[in-house]
């Protein structure tokens, strides 16, 4: 099977949580500037789309050189074997960035890139009508070295499917999941999420605690190239689908005071069938509670930026950290942009690590409540 270099990107300040994941699949990889790069095959990049929820995208390197001239990208660009990977009616779409580089214009590189490519292919073809599925091309310039890189994941993987339906200031699914990776909950343990908008936090609990697939209900760009045999996902799609715990009742609850949103959490359960995994109810936070001790609440608060006043934000995360302090033994993790969240929260938080959501810089606080007793199996 064709070995290639493979990168996955991920967000910042989550790279603790894809390098887990990784690791999970047997991969072991460095991270350079948010991108893991490994060697693999067809068969690790069609896992590496299916199964990671943390990552933002998987790409296939296909060549690096010096580039700090455009007759250099061009010649660069023109070299890689296009004609293996590229048909005839591909629809190619370059896309450009460069940091700390000569050339910094990326409509040119761009259109210099596809120039060259275009060039190659028509050795092979007489004409390239662009008809076909859509071949996505980076190229990166750092330091005036160019990375040139094929998508294979399509749309963002992100994207699982399930949330179909807008709602103000969501928290991508990427995110929510690496949160959740990096907290101390685990299925045995009650999770809410007290500010569930559109539930997006409480979904990816769910399918993490039955064990689907964040990619098994969509389609990727692999699927229109040659660089994985077609018979390598249906067989591992079939492969997650019989690892699914439908049986499973997780306790995990999603609270919202506004019922439109807490609509859209149910509706956006149901497109995946986790009706019974996941309890979304309209609830004012202050009023949220539970009997269960050693829960972990995980959420995304306003921010401020558009949804609220200061001084209802600081009155709203006064209040969230007397419910906190209200429950017995609990953890919790709270991203948010506001930079006096601590002080209105009430108590310093055990820890904290910078994190973004939708380009605004955040902090994800992490307060911990005692340890589980530990159970005999």
């Amino acid at each position: 099977m064709l070995i290639m270099e493979i990168q996955v990107g991920c967000g910042a300040g989550v790279e603790t949580a894809t390098k887990i994941e990784l690791r999970e699949l047997g991969i072991d990889a460095p991270c350079i500037h948010g991108r893991f790069i490994f060697e693999g095959n067809g068969e690790d990049i069609a896992k590496c789309n299916l199964l990671l929820r943390t990552a933002d995208r998987v790409q296939v390197v296909l060549g690096r050189f010096a580039a700090a001239t455009f007759d250099a990208l061009f010649e660069g660009v023109k070299s890689i074997a296009w004609q293996e990977i590229v048909s005839r009616n591909a629809a190619i779409i370059v896309n450009a960035r460069s940091t700390k580089s000569a050339l910094f214009a990326l409509s040119s590189i761009q259109s210099i890139a596809k120039k060259a490519i275009v060039v190659n292919l028509k050795k092979k073809y007489s004409s390239l009508p662009e008809t076909g599925a859509p071949v996505r091309i980076e190229i990166s310039l750092y330091q005036d070295e160019a990375t040139v890189t094929l998508d294979t994941s399509g749309d963002g993987l992100h994207k699982r499917g399930y949330r179909d339906l807008v709602w103000e200031a969501p928290i991508r699914e990427t995110l929510a999941a690496a949160i959740i990776k990096l907290s101390v909950w685990n299925p045995e343990r009650q999770l809410i999420d007290t500010f569930c908008g559109s539930g997006t936090i409480a979904i990816e609990a769910a399918m993490i605690a039955l064990n689907i697939a964040p990619g098994l209900y969509r389609r990727f760009a692999f699927q229109d190239l040659d660089i994985v045999d077609q018979d390598i996902l249906p067989r591992l799609k079939e492969e997650a689908a019989a690892r699914i715990e439908r049986d499973k009742k997780p306790r995990i609850a999603g609270y919202d005071i506004n019922p439109k949103a807490v609509k859209l959490a149910v509706h956006h359960a149901s497109n995946f069938h986790l009706e019974h995994a996941v309890h979304f109810e309209t609830r004012d936070m202050r009023t949220v509670s539970s009997r269960y001790k050693y829960g972990v609440i995980i959420t995304n608060p306003p921010y401020g930026e558009r949804l609220l006043e200061e001084k209802e934000l600081r009155e709203l995360y006064r209040d969230f950290g007397k419910l906190y302090r209200s429950l017995d033994e609990w953890s919790l993790y709270a991203i948010t942009s506001y930079a006096d969240f601590e002080r209105c929260f009430g108590k310093k938080a055990d820890g904290n690590r910078k994190i973004f959501n939708a380009g605004l810089e955040c902090r994800l606080y992490r307060y911990l409540g005692e340890k589980p007793p530990f159970r005999q199996a």
